[in-house]
């Protein structure tokens, strides 16, 4: 019997990624966590291989198949969630909205909730990638806003807030001693993020190595809580699922986020997302109690 890939799991596989964890993509989805590990089960028999490894007692992570998969995932759900859109009723305007990994876990869920408000006649889509994709697929017009990590002083780009950055480890991970070298896990270059770690260890004359690189977000969670090293994140104090917040390392400088807009793209619109976003920034809830290793 020829083997299918439903869409399903495939959502829901994307939402572990997204989400950073089985509950949290459970809670994204409005299911069972149960049903979450279902789905991911049933993808792991379609493609015969195993996509995340779970350990007992360390929670879980990718594995290279699986990170391979999930970038097929991602171009098998944008592919599907655009053929409904092209020839649904068209009454809607859709505005395609790119957002970072960063971004998306933290301010998405709040930002959508606010769109709907203020756009209530704009049908809203998301497209989650890294930033150097997102720049890319913005110049050639595939999306209409873009939130991007960095300084912007191109006129398209409206600032609307700064992200404060964290670092973050496995529980029980030690700091080097003073001559020893710091094990950063980074996102593959060119990254804000990785560009903001390196600079902030050097500032503090801090030797460092790469220990770990990887394309997406949940690469760089997984090597992380496997002991590989620490990383810096930008989360609004919600630590990742297995992951403690690093007190005593240098405090990294916020990051700017900005709104950029195509410019065929109506002034009001614009401007709506903007204030959408800078106050999802203000207002989106923080933990209160964030595991610390000091």
């Amino acid at each position: 019997m020829a083997r299918s890939l439903d869409i399903g799991p495939l959502r829901s596989f994307v939402a572990v990624a997204d989400a950073g964890g089985f509950q949290r993509a459970a809670d994204v989805l409005h299911m069972s966590q149960g049903a979450v590990s279902g789905h991911v089960r049933r993808l792991e028999g379609a493609v015969g291989k195993p996509l995340i490894e779970r350990r007992p007692g360390r929670g879980w992570r990718f594995t290279v198949e699986g990170e391979r998969f999930l970038h097929h995932a991602r171009r098998i759900l944008a592919l599907h969630d655009e053929a409904l859109l092209r020839f649904s009723d068209d009454a809607v305007e859709t505005l395609v909205i790119g957002s970072t990994e960063h971004a998306a876990t933290q301010l998405l869920p709040h930002l959508r909730q606010a769109l709907d408000q203020s756009l209530p006649d704009h049908r809203i889509r998301f497209r989650i990638d890294r930033g150097t994709r997102l720049r890319e697929a913005f110049s050639a017009g595939r999306l209409d806003i873009a939130l991007l990590l960095g300084p912007a002083s191109d006129p398209r780009a409206t600032p609307v807030g700064e992200l404060e950055l964290t670092w973050y480890s496995a529980p029980g991970w030690m700091p080097p001693g003073e001559s020893e070298t710091m094990e950063v896990v980074a996102f593959d270059g060119p990254c804000a993020l990785r560009d903001r770690a390196l600079e902030t260890l050097a500032q503090h004359a801090i030797p460092v190595t790469i220990a770990a690189e990887a394309l997406q977000l949940a690469g760089v969670q997984a090597a992380v809580r496997a002991g590989l090293g620490v990383a810096l994140m930008a989360t609004l104090g919600q630590a990742p699922e297995g992951l403690v917040a690093v007190r005593d390392l240098p405090s990294p400088e916020p990051i700017p986020l900005a709104v950029w807009a195509s410019q065929v793209l109506e002034p009001t619109v614009r401007t709506k997302v903007a204030d959408a976003v800078s106050q999802v920034i203000v207002t989106a809830p923080r933990r209160t109690s964030v595991p610390v290793i000091s």
